[in-house]
C-alpha cells in the first residue's frame, strides 16, 4: 500500500507547487517510454501518478490525512476491515483507477453489535460516507515538439468514445498534467475526472532549453567570411537571418519570441548556433589554403 507523501518524496505539509514539482521530476525519470526494459520503474511511475492525483484532490487529501482512505483512495474501515480495489492498466496505454465505493461505518457497527442503535456502543446515530464520485481515468497524450511550442490544439478520444479538442496550457512541458473535470467514470456522487499526462516527442534538430529553443545551423565558409542573409527554420515557419561577416563556428544568434510559451504568456527565443560546414571536396579551396598563412593563431588564448 503506497503512502502518497513517501511516493513523491514530499513533506505532509507540502503545497501544490511542491507536489507538482516533485511529480514532474519523477515523471521525467520514471516515464515508461524511457524505461521500456525496467518494469519496476513503470510500476513506480504508476504509484507516483496515483499519489499525485490523490494529493492534488483537496477532499481526498484531507480524507487520507484523517485516515478515512488509504493511499489507493479506498475507504479504510475500523477493526481491520480494509477496502479492496486496485489499479488496472487498460488498452492503448490508458490507466484506469477502480476505487471501491465509500464504506458505511454505521452498517459495519450494526453487523458487529447486533444491529439497531440500541445495540451499538455509539447509540442510534450512524455515520454514512457521502456518495463518492466515479473513478478518474488517466490518459497519456503524445504531442509533437512544434505543436507543443506553438500550442496547437490536440484531439483526444476519451474512454467513452467521445472526441474533444484539447487546448494545451501555457508553460506546457514534459509530464504536465491536465485535469478534465467530469470526463471520468460515472459514480453515485458524480463523474470522476480525466487526467491527461503530456509527453512531448523529441525533434530531429530543435532542442528545448527552458522556454528557449536551440538550433545548430550549418553555414558555408563563404557565408561565414563574407556574411549573408539566409533562411532559417523556426517552429512558426522559416524566417530570414542576417549572418555577420567574419562569424565563427559556435557563434549564437537570437531570434526573439520564437520559443515556447511560458506560464506568464511570454514566449522564449530561438537560439541559433552557427556551425561552419566545409565542402567534401573543393579543389579551389584546397589550393587556396595551401599557400595561405593566416596571421592570427586561433589557439593563442590557450597558451599554445
Amino acid at each position: 500500500m503506497i503512502d502518497p507523501y513517501q511516493a513523491l518524496g514530499v513533506a505532509k505539509g507540502a503545497n501544490d507547487k511542491e507536489i507538482k514539482s516533485a511529480y514532474r521530476k519523477l515523471a521525467k525519470e520514471l516515464h515508461p517510454d524511457k524505461n521500456k526494459d525496467n518494469p519496476k520503474a513503470t510500476e513506480r511511475f504508476s504509484d507516483v501518478t496515483k499519489a499525485y492525483d490523490l494529493l492534488l484532490d483537496k477532499d481526498k487529501r484531507a480524507q487520507f490525512d484523517r485516515g478515512e482512505i488509504d493511499g489507493e483512495g479506498n475507504p479504510t474501515a475500523p477493526f481491520g476491515f480494509g477496502g479492496g480495489g486496485g489499479y488496472q492498466r487498460g488498452p492503448a496505454g490508458q490507466q484506469h483507477d477502480f476505487g471501491n465505493a465509500g464504506a458505511d461505518f454505521g452498517d459495519i457497527f450494526e453487523g458487529l453489535f447486533g444491529g439497531g442503535g440500541g445495540g451499538s456502543p455509539f447509540g442510534s446515530r450512524q455515520r454514512s460516507a457521502p456518495p463518492q464520485k466515479g473513478a478518474n481515468v488517466a490518459y497519456r497524450l503524445k504531442v509533437e515538439f512544434i505543436a507543443a511550442a506553438t500550442l496547437q490544439k490536440q484531439r483526444i478520444t476519451l474512454e467513452d468514445g467521445k472526441t474533444i479538442d484539447l487546448s494545451l496550457p501555457k508553460g506546457v512541458e514534459e509530464g504536465t498534467q491536465m485535469r478534465l473535470s467530469g470526463k471520468g467514470r460515472a459514480g453515485p456522487g458524480g463523474n470522476g475526472d480525466a487526467i491527461v499526462t503530456i509527453h512531448i516527442n523529441p525533434h530531429p534538430f530543435y532542442k528545448r532549453d527552458g522556454d528557449n529553443i536551440t538550433l545548430e545551423l550549418p553555414i558555408s565558409l563563404k557565408e561565414a567570411v563574407e556574411g549573408a542573409k539566409i533562411k532559417v527554420p523556426t517552429v512558426d515557419g522559416p524566417v530570414m537571418l542576417s549572418i555577420p561577416a567574419g562569424s565563427d563556428s559556435g557563434k549564437t544568434l537570437r531570434l526573439k519570441n520564437r520559443g515556447f510559451h511560458g506560464k506568464s504568456g511570454a514566449r522564449g527565443n530561438q537560439l541559433v548556433t552557427l556551425m561552419i560546414t566545409l565542402p567534401e571536396k573543393d579543389d579551389k579551396l584546397a589550393e587556396f589554403v595551401k599557400d595561405w598563412n593566416p596571421k592570427d593563431n586561433p589557439r593563442a588564448s590557450m597558451g599554445v
